[in-house]
């Protein structure tokens, strides 16, 4: 076996390598995504934009979700002003104000979580049921219940309860600002708010404070070996009709072979540390790496298309909901997408038989056709939220003819092993046939796992 490490595949010194030199290794870790970029457009983006390599078969990375996105709240306990609260007036209803967050201590999507960003001096604005707006400012002199994992304390007016609930207790917490509160002010349960700053007097002290976490993620690099049978001696000495040299036919063909396993993992890899039954008996253990199908399947979000004219409003509403600013996006999205999916959308531009349904709406769709960085033709699609990027994705077939990924590429990186002076990024191995073979045998090796972070800034759209 071989055991230099080249990471230049021409690279011999002072002469031209061949692939017929005895026991080398090629590294073709920065070459191998260009072979028919068509064929495999997830992988040939990951490898010329997000390549990233790690140092450890199992990589640690941190998510950080920024909270000042997502200091918005909605009511959990329906609310009822018992009498009218003029400017500046306290509230003093003898009633609690519960609300609950739609994202937990992380930033990551919730149903309910505590409203920590809630603490003495915030100003917050909610909204009635008769529709207006009101502002309030959080008492000042409050006392906020800080320890989160034990149970409310009874001196405390802002408290963060276990069930993901946070309470100003008793309605003086609160004071109407800019607006008199009428009486029988209704807020109810769903009623969305938000913090809209802080105001304080002159001379007070520090305020108290509250801070997002971050979310502890890992992945793992997948080895990935592509064979090829053995050559005999005389075999590749042999001259056979249509290409002569059989063994760099069959060798061609391997390497596609090996960058379309590639391709397919990253698309529909379902993460796992080990294999368990493997690891019980003492063998070494088997990784394998998330695709971003099934992990944005199964955390981040999902939207269900149609292909009818209708879909247009499902399809904006769905964009409106994506592009939130709370989820971190970048405004731009690679889109892998069936050839289905591209055909429809291509029947959505101009002179088409659906433009006046495009035309006569106030959100436009922009669809056009240019040519990508990478060998592929890429559709844009600008809406009035961001902008997407359709790539046709061949392996999008079968059960996945109706879908296509919405990739955020600045939340996912190619994560090759790379420590210690050796890359386990893309390369070969020559002559790995026993000593005294009369033959010649090669491999095509990859360690590598695909890194996806922030799952919400990812999604998938299923058309029907």
């Amino acid at each position: 076996m071989a055991t230099v490490y080249s990471n230049v595949a021409s690279a011999t010194g002072n002469g031209t390598a061949s692939l017929d030199n005895t026991r080398r290794v090629f590294n073709f870790g920065d070459r191998v995504a260009e072979l028919a970029p068509q064929q495999s457009p997830f992988f040939v983006y990951l490898s010329k934009v997000a390549k990233k390599a790690t140092n450890d078969p199992v990589f640690k990375f941190l998510e950080q979700r920024h909270q000042w996105q997502r200091r918005n709240f909605e009511m959990a306990v329906a609310f009822t002003a018992t009498e009218e609260f003029a400017v500046n007036e306290v509230l003093n209803a003898g009633e609690d104000l519960t609300f609950k967050a739609k994202y937990d201590e992380f930033g990551k999507i919730a149903s309910a979580a505590m409203c920590e960003f809630i603490v003495p001096g915030s100003m917050i604005a909610i909204k009635a049921d008769d529709g207006e707006v009101y502002n309030f400012s959080v008492n000042p002199a409050a006392v906020p219940e800080k320890n989160t994992a034990s149970a409310m304390t009874a001196t405390s007016d802002i408290q963060h309860s276990t069930d993901g609930l946070t309470t100003l207790v008793e309605g003086e917490m609160l004071t109407a600002i800019g607006k008199a509160v009428p009486a029988s002010t209704v807020f109810s349960i769903g009623n969305k708010g938000q913090v809209i700053g802080s105001a304080w007097a002159e001379g007070t002290e520090s305020p108290v404070g509250w801070e997002d976490k971050l979310y502890d993620q890992e992945g793992q690099c997948q080895i990935f070996k592509t064979g090829m049978n053995i050559f005999s001696g005389t075999s590749m000495a042999t001259e056979y009709r249509g290409i002569k040299n059989e063994y760099q036919r069959i060798w061609q063909d391997k390497l596609m072979e090996h960058k379309m396993d590639l391709e397919h993992a990253f698309l529909f890899g379902r993460g796992q540390l080990v294999n368990t039954a493997e690891a019980a008996n003492g063998g070494a253990p088997t990784r394998y790496t998330w695709g971003i199908l099934p992990y944005t399947e199964s955390y981040g979000k999902v939207y269900n298309m149609s292909y009818a004219s209708s879909g247009y409003d499902a399809f904006l509403d769905a964009m409106e909901d994506f592009f939130a600013v709370e989820g971190a996006n970048s405004g731009n999205k690679l889109v892998l997408a069936s050839r289905k999916v591209i055909t429809y959308l291509n029947k959505l531009g101009s002179g088409s038989f659906m433009n006046n349904s495009v035309g006569s709406s106030q959100y436009r769709l922009d669809v056009t056709n240019v040519p990508g960085a990478f060998g592929h033709q890429v559709t844009m699609v600008n809406t009035i939220f961001g902008n997407l990027h359709f790539v046709a994705e061949p392996l999008l077939r079968g059960p996945w003819e109706d879908y296509c990924v919405m990739v955020d590429m600045a939340n996912v990186a190619y994560r090759p092993l790379a420590g210690n002076g050796v890359s386990r990024d893309t390369f070969i191995e020559t002559n790995v046939q026993d000593n005294g073979v009369d033959g010649r045998q090669d491999q095509i090796l990859t360690e590598a796992g695909l890194e996806v972070s922030l799952a919400e800034t990812h999604a998938i759209l299923k058309f029907s």
